[in-house]
């Protein structure tokens, strides 16, 4: 059974944190946040300014397959230590200066969540500081509005696990449309896998499509607001199977998903009337997608926003940055309260704190 005892020595920093001392960069308020939903452990401190004071991450890699999840808990044990004393060592800065301490809750794989859950409770009782439990999902949302400057606008979220439509409405963020079955970032990397390429897949994809400009019929399967991919996957592997060229196949996945993207992001755009589109998720990094998305908005005279790529890959200062609004507005958790929630879906949150421009 858990106990704070047992809590406090896991992660060895009740010492450490007593006899860690460095110069204090003297702003107001800081917040460091956890990142470790699936492969990426991540640890970020931002200032109240959302100044990114630093954000270290390591990610797991398996030899063959995809992600065990146990496997890439293990490697979240053994790096987020050493995270945490090189983003303080980064930062310039004193644990005790922390305001806050968060941490992602979900969604995501248990193993990893519960690791990353676990470091963050023994800090927050190590420095005595407040605890906050951040969806992984609005943090990207936050973070890019934050840091691309964008008002209100419609977030198409594209990860290995998520693949979402979203946008605030009516005090809460609302989907608006998802996938039914895989995220776009698992679409890629399972068929690099079933063709022999390496993990992450997605940037060999993309590669090798820029290799061919032939298309290749897969499924299109967009249904409301809602899209599917797995039958695309399965199809694009038969036809590998076939004998079709491998760049072709990768230039028709890339170019059949992202249309379904763009498709469902203008959908909500004018059912909601925005004239702004926020790309996040390590799928925003690429290429393709931005310029799909790009001439869907400049049709619509809108415009779109993308953080840059450190800030859309699963990353800390994201998860800090959320953690702190969160703190500014009153949320924060009791230890015991701070179970993980590995289907926690963005339109369960609580939205306690106020953006300008909101709707």
């Amino acid at each position: 059974m858990w106990n704070i005892s047992t809590e406090k020595n896991l992660c060895g920093f009740r010492g450490w944190a007593s006899d860690f001392i460095m110069g204090a960069i003297g702003v107001s308020m800081l917040c460091l946040g956890i990142e470790s939903t699936a492969h990426t452990v991540g640890v970020g401190i931002v200032d109240e300014k959302c100044r990114v004071l630093a954000n270290e991450s390591s990610t797991f890699s398996p030899i063959k397959g995809g992600i065990h999840p146990r496997e890439a808990a293990n490697h979240h044990a053994e790096n987020i230590v050493p995270l945490i004393r090189s983003a303080f060592l980064k930062a310039g800065t004193d644990p005790r200066d922390l305001d806050a301490v968060a941490f992602s809750m979900g969604p995501g794989l248990g193993p990893c969540l519960r690791t990353g859950a676990t470091a963050a409770r023994a800090l927050a009782l190590a420095v005595d500081k407040p605890l906050v439990g951040v969806n992984h999902c609005v943090a990207h949302l936050e973070i890019g509005l934050v840091k691309t400057g964008c008002r209100n606008p419609v977030l198409l979220y594209v990860s290995g696990g998520n693949t979402q439509v979203i946008a605030f409405a009516e005090g809460r963020y609302r989907v608006f449309g998802e996938t039914l079955d895989i995220g776009v970032g698992n679409l890629l990397d399972k068929f690099a896998r079933g063709v022999g390429l390496g993990f992450p897949g997605g940037p060999l994809v993309e590669r090798l499509a820029g290799e061919s400009s032939n298309l290749v019929a897969l499924p299109y399967s967009v249904k409301g607001m809602d899209v599917a991919f797995s039958g695309m996957l399965t199809a694009a592997l038969e036809l590998h199977k076939d004998g079709k060229s491998l760049q072709d196949l990768c230039n028709s996945i890339q170019e059949t998903a992202f249309a379904m993207l763009t498709e469902v992001s203008e959908r909500a755009m004018a059912h909601l009337d925005r004239d702004e589109i926020l790309l996040g998720g390590g799928v925003a990094c690429n290429r393709r997608l931005k310029s799909m998305v790009e001439m869907m908005a400049a049709d619509r005279g809108a415009r779109i926003f993308v953080p840059e790529a450190a800030l859309c890959v699963d990353n800390g200062a994201m998860i800090a940055w959320t953690g702190l609004l969160m703190h500014r507005s009153g949320s924060h958790l009791d230890i015991r309260d701070s179970v993980i929630n590995q289907r926690f879906r963005t339109d369960q949150v609580d939205v306690t704190w106020i953006r300008a421009g909101a709707q």
